[in-house]
C-alpha cells in the first residue's frame, strides 16, 4: 500500500468517525442541515466524475436529481414502496437516463454540451407539469405523514438507539455519501478512471490509445446521473414533498459551483463544496438582509474563493501537503 493510499484511508476513517458522532453534539435542526450537506455531497461526487475527471461540463444535474426524486416520490405515494427501497431503484432509473442522454451528447463538447445539458434543466419543470396524472403536476406529491416515510410518524430504533426523522435522515444521507465516495474513489483509480482522464486531457490522444469516446462519455454521464438520482431520492425524502420548484434551474448552477469550490478532478475537497452549497446562502442572508444584497454577497464571496483558491479546496489541501513534505525534507540531516 502506497503512502498516499494509506493517508487517504486514515483521513477517510477520521472523517467517518466525526460524521457519525456529530448528531450527539448538535441539535435536531442542525442535524437536518448537515443531512443536506450529505445529500449535496452525493451529487457532487457524480458531477465531479463527469466534469472534473472526464471534462464534460454539465449544467443539467438538477434535472437528473428531479428524475431520482420523482422516482422515489411516485413509488412511495402510488405503490407503497418503503423510502429506503426506492433509492436503488432511483439510482438505476436515473443512471439509465443519463447513459441514454450521454450517447447523443458524446458528439458535443465544451459550451455546446453545457447548453444541451442546461436545456434539460430548463425543460424539466415543464415536462413534470405536462404529465400531471403521473407526477402531480404543479401541485406535486406530498410524502409527509405516509407510513412509507421512515421515522416520519414515530421514531425508529437502530442499533439500540431511538432516532427522530432528522437524525435518521442524517445517518441515511451520510451512509450513502460515504459508500458513494468509496465507489467513486475506486472508480477513478482504476482503468475506467484512466480512460476518463484521457478523454479530459486530449480526445485525440485518447482515441489513438484505443479509448472509445462515445462509450466513455456515455458511461461518465450514466455514472454521474446515478449519483444525482441517489441525491434526488434523498432530497425528496428530506423535503417530504416534491413539485417542479423542488428542483429549479438554479440547483444545477449551485452544483457546478460546489464542484468548482471543491476542486475539479479531485474527490478530496467535495465536503467543502457541499458545505458551501448548503450554508453560504444562509451566511449571505445573515450578513445583509437588504433586498438583493445576499445575492451580491454570495457572488462576491464566490469570486474571492475562485481568485484565492483557483484549484479549490482540493488544491489548497494538496498545497499544504506539499509544504509539509518540504518541511520534513528540510529538517532531515
Amino acid at each position: 500500500m502506497s503512502r498516499a493510499t494509506l493517508r487517504t484511508l486514515i483521513v477517510f476513517v477520521v472523517v467517518s468517525v466525526i460524521v457519525f458522532t456529530l448528531p450527539a453534539f448538535v441539535n435536531d435542526f442542525r442535524a437536518q442541515q448537515f443531512s443536506y450537506v450529505g445529500i449535496y455531497l452525493v451529487a457532487l461526487i457524480g458531477l465531479n466524475i463527469l466534469t472534473g475527471y472526464t471534462g464534460q461540463i454539465s449544467l443539467g444535474h438538477g434535472a437528473f436529481m428531479a428524475i431520482g426524486g420523482y422516482t422515489t416520490a411516485i413509488l412511495m405515494s402510488d405503490h407503497g414502496v418503503k423510502d429506503i427501497v426506492t433509492i436503488p431503484i432511483a439510482i438505476v432509473v436515473t443512471g439509465v437516463a443519463g447513459f441514454l442522454f450521454g450517447l447523443p451528447a458524446a458528439r458535443l463538447s465544451g459550451l455546446y454540451l453545457a447548453l444541451a445539458t442546461f436545456a434539460i434543466a430548463v425543460a424539466m419543470p415543464s415536462v413534470i407539469k405536462r404529465f400531471e396524472g403521473f407526477t402531480g403536476g404543479g401541485s406535486g406529491i406530498n410524502l409527509f405523514g405516509t407510513p412509507e416515510l421512515t421515522a416520519s410518524l414515530t421514531p425508529v430504533r437502530l442499533f439500540g438507539f431511538e432516532l427522530t426523522f432528522n437524525n435518521w435522515l442524517y445517518y441515511l444521507a451520510w451512509s450513502i455519501a460515504m459508500i458513494g465516495y468509496v465507489i467513486g474513489w475506486l472508480l477513478v483509480r482504476g482503468r475506467t478512471g484512466r480512460a476518463f482522464r484521457a478523454v479530459r486531457d486530449s480526445e485525440t490522444a485518447a482515441v489513438s490509445s484505443g479509448v472509445s469516446l462515445a462509450r466513455t462519455k456515455a458511461l461518465a454521464f450514466g455514472i454521474s446521473a446515478a449519483y444525482a438520482g441517489a441525491a434526488g431520492a434523498l432530497f425528496a425524502i428530506a423535503t417530504t414533498y416534491v413539485n417542479p420548484d423542488t428542483f429549479p434551474v438554479a440547483l444545477s448552477i449551485f452544483l457546478l459551483v460546489g464542484v468548482v469550490v471543491a476542486g475539479l478532478g479531485s474527490l478530496q475537497g467535495l465536503i467543502v463544496g457541499a458545505i458551501f452549497i448548503q450554508f453560504m446562502p444562509l451566511w449571505a442572508q445573515n450578513i445583509s438582509k437588504s433586498p438583493g444584497a445576499p445575492a451580491v454577497v454570495y457572488g462576491a464571496f464566490l469570486i474571492l474563493v475562485v481568485l484565492a483558491l483557483p484549484g479549490g479546496a482540493a488544491g489548497l489541501i494538496a498545497r499544504v501537503l506539499q509544504l509539509t513534505r518540504r518541511g520534513r525534507d528540510f529538517q532531515k540531516p
